[in-house]
């Protein structure tokens, strides 16, 4: 089980890119194998590897358009292998903190 966050920048579209994010968004919900989580600034995933990885490559080609001839896409993967991970577990363990 890994966790991945993935930001999708669509190069020449001026300002506004929420017509990608939910382009994105209608992606993701399509994949019921790979749980995600929507913040302002990026998408954060969580399944098995290749699942995510496979739902990461969707993302960043979908977002190629008639407008759209360039994509940044960045990545960054969270794995364990003592234990198991998820975005539950890890706000639970920094909220536990907090008490």
């Amino acid at each position: 089980m890994v966790i991945a966050e993935i930001t999708v920048v669509p190069s020449g579209v001026g300002p506004s890119v929420s017509e990608y994010v939910a382009r994105a968004q209608q992606v993701i919900q399509r994949h019921s194998d790979v749980k995600s989580m929507l913040t302002p600034m990026s998408t954060i995933l969580e399944g098995e590897l290749d699942a995510v990885l496979a739902v990461i490559r969707e993302v960043h080609e979908c977002t190629f358009d008639g407008r759209v001839k360039r994509v940044l896409t960045l990545v960054k993967i969270d794995e364990r292998r003592d234990k198991t991970l998820s975005m539950q577990g890890k706000l639970d363990s920094v909220a536990a903190r907090l008490r």
